[in-house]
């Protein structure tokens, strides 16, 4: 089959590799329909996570039709077509039986590398570094899926595969996010980066009902689309002191609850980027947080912090002074997609959300290469990339065990 793979530091191919086979009783084949790249994606395009291997088959965010079962699955059907979440569930342990599902106990089988360092692990991520399992990822043209009965949701007849695809991983990413933020009325809800993750929390906070979200982000065609799509006022962080400018948008409190979409590689103003930018290069800090310490600063007394944004070590200059005396709170981490799959589906089948409406390029799995490259620069307004397996004929399904 062809897939994209990780060759190194801003270095993609599309390879052709072998087809992936059952290996478990519980896991099924999964011929792809559409995959994407996502943000987090990038920050391996990058070389900011370590444990990458050449050959290593990216993306986590796929959806398409069960070709191959084994023998234990019996919730699903060859032909079914499946939303397959990013994190990797076994339904079994403490973790998943409390809907703590990206933090499964089981799927992980690498989880000592962090164990030493972070004191435990999360559970396996598709195609995202051996940190996290060393699976097989979505941006090819079969995939592996392991627990298949707990991991995957059905699509409903008559919804085309392109309005839930986005719900394997950045649209649930978004909800949490904003579900995290406990919104009750009349809140305000700030979130840095306008992105994918950033929109669909914007809209999610629309729905669980807050009164204003204000959007922060440099490029103006995604805080043009933050407006448009989300109905959010906007901050540009190169022309304004962003905490000071949500005091004064907030009769001097702050808002209620401030997300961070962006993550480790966020860009700031003046000696404070400069200085991430040196440290992270120098391998000093693994993280820039300008984006967090923002929230940290601007967050009303008593607020929200809800972390999204992916981080993957340690940071410098962090103000936990800050959030001692301001007495927040913080909440982050991968999203328990599961948990919330089954709602946002609904969502979606009603017309209440239509998470597509963020995509702005459709590609073929051949010109992913070119997608990273556009996408890591920003270029073209690109916001989020759907890539389409050819599939080309004659291709014999794989078969089951």
């Amino acid at each position: 089959m062809r897939a994209v793979c990780w060759h190194g530091k801003q270095d993609v191919r599309v390879d052709t590799v072998p087809d992936p086979e059952i290996v478990q009783k519980g896991d099924v084949i999964v011929k792809v329909a559409l995959t994407c790249i996502c943000g987090s994606d990038l920050h391996l395009y990058n070389g900011y996570v370590p444990t990458m291997k050449k050959g290593d088959i990216l993306g986590h965010e796929f959806v398409g039709e069960i070709v191959a079962a084994g023998p234990a699955v019996t919730r699903f059907r060859v032909g079914d077509r499946v939303i397959v979440p990013f994190p990797i569930s076994c339904g079994a342990c403490w973790y998943c039986k409390h809907e703590l599902w990206s933090l499964c106990d089981n799927s992980n089988p690498n989880s000592w590398m962090m164990e030493h360092i972070y004191g435990d692990t999360g559970g396996g991520i598709f195609g995202y570094s051996h940190l996290y399992g060393g699976y097989a990822g979505g941006q090819a043209e079969y995939v592996r899926v392991p627990f298949a009965d707990v991991g995957l949701e059905k699509i409903p007849d008559g919804i085309p595969y392109e309005q839930v695809v986005l719900l394997t991983d950045i649209m649930p990413t978004g909800y949490q996010a904003a579900v995290y933020c406990n919104i009750n009325p009349g809140d305000t809800v700030a979130v840095w980066g306008c992105g994918p993750v950033g929109l669909l929390a914007m809209k999610s906070a629309k729905l669980l009902g807050t009164e204003r979200v204000i959007g922060i982000d440099r490029f103006p065609d995604r805080l043009q689309m933050a407006h448009n799509q989300c109905q959010a006022e906007v901050l540009n962080y190169e022309e304004v002191d962003v905490a000071e400018q949500l005091q004064n948008m907030t009769g001097g409190r702050g808002p209620d609850s401030c997300i961070d979409a962006v993550g480790l590689e966020a860009r700031g103003t003046g000696i404070e980027d400069v200085y991430d930018l040196v440290k992270q290069t120098l391998r000093l800090e693994t993280d820039r947080a300008s984006a967090l310490r923002q929230l940290v600063k601007a967050c009303r007394k008593g607020g929200t912090l809800s972390i999204t944004g992916v981080y993957s070590g340690f940071i410098d200059k962090f103000p936990m002074g800050a959030i001692f005396a301001k007495g927040l709170t913080v909440r982050g981490g991968q999203a328990h997609v599961h948990k919330y799959l089954p709602h946002l589906v609904q969502l979606v089948a009603e017309q209440q959300i239509d998470p597509s409406s963020i995509i702005t390029h459709r590609m073929s799995l051949e010109d992913a290469p070119e997608g990273y490259r556009t996408f890591v620069k920003k270029q073209d307004s690109c916001i989020k990339i759907v890539l389409k397996p050819e599939h080309a004929a004659p291709k014999s399904e794989p078969a089951s065990a």
